[in-house]
């Protein structure tokens, strides 16, 4: 296939549009079912490379869900604790355990679920039946991996009627190094970030505390490899072999790290027995589920504990989750990674990151301000790393 035309661009009214290869080769690709857009092939060939980059340097099966071309998160394939299956609602998906796969999507796809809804989602490894299962129950635009096994494909073809986009890449396929991009009708041209990142990295301990366990030398490469395909400004939390808080498109550093420490809240909060027990309605499908206790956690626009509401949810009232039992449960969340696409200009990112329990740091340093920013994070017995490279992403 020399190119694939497309049904408009990012928005319908720009047309024509199409994919193909410059130098008028085949696309690395196959579309097995569906018709993917403009934005569906932005996710799917960003979302691809970070799944790529993950397994080579972790050597474990990676997913990432994508939505408007950042990850929501990415993760690799830990098998997941019997609380941690139940508030990522997979807790009923049989042989999870015998997949590395499925254990990684479940993470990814159950990290931040209401991002996720109608995402994008990259497999490094062959789909399996598992995996196949449970994206067949999920709301989701599209997925893109190296292969699919037949029972996997055939499962993921009635989805959405048959219309589920099913695309699959060559994975061999190596891009030019240059690559360009047009805005108003100007020719941008670059060599491609083909930075790797690796343990070698995190060698420049900068913080009194040197301490780096393998899980945390894990960790913060999950968070910085997901940071290289996230939308600049942009911080993420991870722990767990996963990704658990990513703040991306952020104008102010700060902001990214609110954003992104908030989501790692959330997604810790929903491992609590007061939301893990909310006795809801079976007739509740887990996307209103996601919302409930989205609402429920952060006290957002309805009070879904409130007389007349909480019937709409729940078989009977549940008890306020109090911002008092919120905070004592963060307090004993620790062992965090974080990474930033770049320095921290002022201390009270790391602030905020102690809040939400991150003990390790890796990000390029080079701020005027940087003794400033490892002093507060020896006040926290953090461990932090200078990678000296900046991972903008645009």
């Amino acid at each position: 296939m020399k190119e694939f035309e497309l049904k408009y661009g990012c928005n319908p009214n720009q047309k024509p549009a199409k994919i193909y290869m410059r130098d008028g080769s085949d696309l690395p690709i196959e579309i097995l079912s569906g018709r993917p857009g403009y934005i569906n092939f932005l996710d799917a060939f960003n979302s691809w490379q970070l799944v790529k980059e993950l397994k080579e340097a972790l050597g474990l099966p990676a997913v990432t869900s994508f939505k408007h071309v950042s990850p929501t998160s990415a993760a690799v394939g830990i098998p997941l604790s019997q609380d941690l299956k139940r508030a990522c609602f997979v807790d009923d998906i049989p042989g999870l355990d015998d997949s590395p796969l499925a254990c990684a999507y479940a993470r990814a796809r159950g990290t931040d679920r209401m991002c996720s809804f109608g995402d994008w989602v990259a497999l490094s490894d062959p789909c399996d039946v598992t995996t196949a299962l449970m994206l067949k129950r999920e709301v989701s635009d599209g997925v893109i991996a190296p292969g699919y096994d037949p029972e996997a494909l055939k499962i993921l073809k009635t989805k959405r009627k048959g219309n589920y986009n099913i695309v699959r890449i060559d994975p061999d396929y190596v891009p030019e190094v240059q690559e360009r991009k047009q805005v108003f009708g100007i020719t941008f041209e670059q060599g491609r970030n083909n930075f790797k990142i690796n343990r070698e990295l995190l060698s420049n301990v900068v913080t009194a505390r040197k301490d780096l366990p393998e899980t945390a030398v894990r960790d913060l490469i999950v968070s910085l490899i997901t940071l290289k395909y996230t939308q600049s400004n942009s911080v993420c939390y991870a722990v767990d072999g996963q990704a658990i808080g990513v703040g991306a498109g952020q104008q102010s550093r700060i902001h990214c790290t609110r954003l992104a420490g908030s989501k790692a809240d959330t997604w810790f909060l929903r491992q609590h027995e007061k939301v893990l027990n909310l006795p809801f309605r079976a007739d509740l499908g887990r996307p209103d589920r996601d919302n409930v206790i989205d609402g429920y956690i952060n006290q957002n626009e309805e009070d879904v504990c409130a007389e007349g509401v909480w019937q709409k949810y729940f078989t009977r009232r549940p008890e306020p989750f109090t911002r008092e039992e919120q905070r004592a449960f963060l307090a004993t969340r620790t062992g965090v990674a974080l990474g930033s696409d770049a320095f921290f200009p002022f201390s009270d990112n790391i602030q905020r990151a102690a809040a939400s329990g991150v003990q390790y740091i890796a990000e390029p340093g080079g701020s005027i301000r940087d003794d400033a920013v490892i002093s507060c994070a020896d006040d926290f017995g953090m461990t932090m790393c200078f990678t000296g490279m900046r991972l903008f992403h645009h």
